[in-house]
């Protein structure tokens, strides 16, 4: 089922490959891949975060985007580190992991928060995030977010939103620091709630779901090229159409006990999975 899955990822849309020749996705041994399943294994992660495995699929996802443990990976905007409890054990022998998070000067008090929350994760488990390289993604152009072509991925998970909300010209900044802090043939890979096609932007930044068209675009602009697209994370269930957009879905679940029943049937939003590439 793994090497079905995998394979059926790794192919370009018949539309992509007529349109230009795309290098192919590199595909991992069986020995990579077993390190990953390990990594998403491993007993140093949290229950609650292992519960949501069914909706994010770390594992299909990561082999996607050709995750290997001596790579140095930059995570753009880890969060609370849910995906830090997987990458952190997998580079932490032969690989390098920057956590690009919040700037904790940030006059944002979420982001403060989620920056001191994260250090202090880090710091409670010294053995397993002792190497683990902190750094700040913000909107300063001058501002580097890991040295340049130091990375073999940059990785994002379901940002795109947050950057468009604060205006395009910002979410150009960010795409071009991920262009800048990769090698080249290094690789991008990026999850994001994925609107209908001819969702307008207004209607993206206030629900959360951004169409594939724009992220393209956005990328494109910065100087990355499309490598492949993988359906790991979509999900049919999801029509895009709540009434507290991507939020209305687990885990946030933002109406409450209101039809709580259906949106947990639903699960979590459907998500492009893209991959690029830095030449």
């Amino acid at each position: 089922m793994f090497k079905t899955l995998t394979a059926v990822a790794l192919v370009l849309t018949a539309g992509l490959a007529a349109a230009q020749d795309y290098q192919a996705a590199p595909r991992l041994q069986p020995e990579q891949q077993e390190q990953i399943r390990q990594a998403v294994g491993n007993p140093h992660r949290t229950i609650s975060n292992l519960m949501r495995d069914a909706g994010r699929n770390p594992e299909q996802t990561l082999s996607f985007f050709a995750v290997e443990p001596q790579h140095t990976v930059v995570e753009v905007w880890p969060g609370a580190g849910w995906y830090t409890e997987i990458l952190a054990p997998l580079l932490r022998e032969q690989g390098r992991y920057i956590a690009a998070h919040f700037d904790p000067q940030s006059p944002v008090g979420y982001f403060r928060q989620s920056r001191a929350s994260f250090e202090e994760k880090l710091a409670g488990k010294p053995d397993v995030y002792d190497k683990v390289e902190v750094t700040v993604l913000n909107y300063e152009p001058d501002v580097a977010m890991a040295p340049p072509e130091s990375a073999d991925r940059v990785l994002t998970f379901r940002n795109v939103h947050n950057w468009l909300a604060e205006g395009e010209e910002q979410a150009a900044v960010v795409f071009a620091k991920m262009y800048a802090a990769l090698k080249p043939g290094g690789l991008l890979g990026l999850v994001e709630h994925r609107a209908r096609i001819g969702t307008d932007l207004e209607t993206m930044t206030k629900t959360g779901y951004v169409t594939e068209e724009l992220v393209v675009q956005l990328a494109e602009q910065a100087g990355f090229e499309l490598v492949g697209r993988s359906p790991v994370n979509q999900n049919p269930r999801d029509t895009t159409d709540h009434p507290e957009g991507v939020w209305t879905l687990p885990p946030t679940l933002r109406l409450g006990d209101e039809n709580r029943a259906q949106y947990l049937a639903i699960g979590e939003s459907d998500r492009m999975t893209l991959l690029f590439i830095k030449r």
